[in-house]
């Protein structure tokens, strides 16, 4: 089954961590066709994370929101899509033409997450994506948060090359963001990570750190990096609905010795921004104070970071 699941990068990753036959039984839980408890699931989210990658090959992850309905499972291989990427949004250009996605759906509130891959043509009011892969993921490291509607107007983007004071401050305060990665043939991936604050360190105003803790041993982003390393990544400030991307590159960091020295870490992933686009009002979605995952490992003071 591992075989006809995962792709080389994958099996690569697996390998090096020791966890091929985990692995293995993890693939199982991968199929072509949305579940019926799954597609009811849609039907009550208002966002969906994104990953693509633009005209240039970047990888970005972004943010799509609606009333609740606007995510729909047509079919158990269909999922319909009331919304595109506004302007400004480094998607945006993109996703009016036909792309391969990576799609994260996931719910605070209950600790749940459902990923699907696919290819997206664009229709007049959002995307209609036709799904490769289907499949749920465990609930660690999801903060819980209760969604509240407001309305929101999103601001013209902010473009840099590298993390302001205040950025760097965001993210150093960040409980969760999201990974967009590929594969080698572009085939795409969206994914969460999440932590204590503090558990992505702000090593420059361009590189940023975090820990890989344990997880369903599939290596779905680290086996995309093991063969591409391109890699977007997306902040939101649940209180405000701004939003961070950032795009650039990112490999993973397999010293024991490193991973020691970070509590909960097996491995570490270093990323190089290349550039940051903030949009301020991006989401009209505002949520409650976090209630942290009783899985989060402790996170080390700042003056003992690598």
């Amino acid at each position: 089954m591992a075989a006809d699941v995962y792709h080389e990068g994958e099996r690569a990753a697996q390998r090096r961590a020791g966890l091929l036959d985990q692995g293995a039984f993890s693939a199982r839980a991968v199929r072509a066709e949305i579940p019926e408890v799954a597609r009811k699931f849609l039907l009550q989210q208002p966002m969906l994370v994104l990953g693509a990658a633009d005209a240039q090959g970047r990888m970005w992850a972004t943010l799509l929101t609606g009333r609740p309905g606007f995510l729909n499972a047509e079919d158990a291989r269909t999922l319909t899509i009331d919304a595109r990427p506004a302007a400004g949004d480094p998607l945006h250009d993109r996703l009016t033409e036909p792309a391969t996605v990576g799609m994260l759906a996931i719910e605070p509130a209950r600790h749940r997450r459902m990923r699907m891959n696919g290819h997206a043509i664009p229709t007049p009011h959002g995307l209609h994506v036709t799904l490769d892969q289907v499949y749920s993921n465990c609930p660690k490291y999801i903060q819980k948060r209760e969604s509240r509607w407001e309305a929101a107007v999103p601001a013209p983007p902010r473009r840099s090359r590298a993390l302001t004071g205040d950025q760097q401050r965001w993210i150093s305060g960040a409980d969760t963001f999201f990974i967009a990665t590929s594969d080698r043939e572009g085939n795409a991936d969206a994914s969460h990570r999440g932590g204590n604050p503090g558990f992505v360190e702000v090593v420059s105003p361009t590189v940023l750190r975090w820990p890989d803790y344990t997880g369903n041993a599939m290596f779905n982003t680290l086996g995309n990096l093991e063969v591409q390393p391109r890699a977007g990544l997306l902040f939101a400030d649940w209180r405000t609905g701004a939003v961070l991307h950032l795009t650039g590159t990112a490999r993973t960091d397999w010293d024991p010795a490193h991973a020691a020295a970070v509590p909960g870490a097996e491995r570490l992933v270093e990323f190089t921004a290349t550039d940051v686009i903030e949009i301020a009002g991006a989401a009209p979605l505002r949520w409650s104070e976090p209630v942290p995952s009783r899985f989060n490992p402790p996170v080390r003071p700042p003056e003992e970071a690598l």
